[in-house]
């Protein structure tokens, strides 16, 4: 689904979600290093991508679409092997 074909509000969802990961991103610190965040904040943070995440979903069902997407890590093990075909 193209951002543009979004309506406004999941347009706000995936905004905020990007908004918030990329805040994680640039806050977490070094390994040994105090976070800049206090522990309040960083669960009030939680709880807001968890609400984006409901919200997303229950949007997604409204317009009977169903999400197969779920997060994978990059070192996790494929199931499925990609097979290039040429022709002859």
């Amino acid at each position: 689904m193209d951002f543009d074909t979004l309506s406004k509000e999941q347009q706000v969802m995936v905004a905020m979600r990007k908004t918030l990961a990329n805040i994680i991103k640039e806050t977490t610190p070094e390994p040994g290093m105090i976070h800049p965040l206090s522990k309040n904040t960083v669960e009030d943070v939680k709880a807001c991508f968890a609400l984006i995440a409901v919200r997303e979903r229950e949007l997604m069902e409204e317009m009977g679409i169903e999400n197969k997407a779920r997060p994978h890590f990059t070192d996790e093990v494929k199931t499925a092997d990609v097979i290039k075909f040429q022709k002859s």
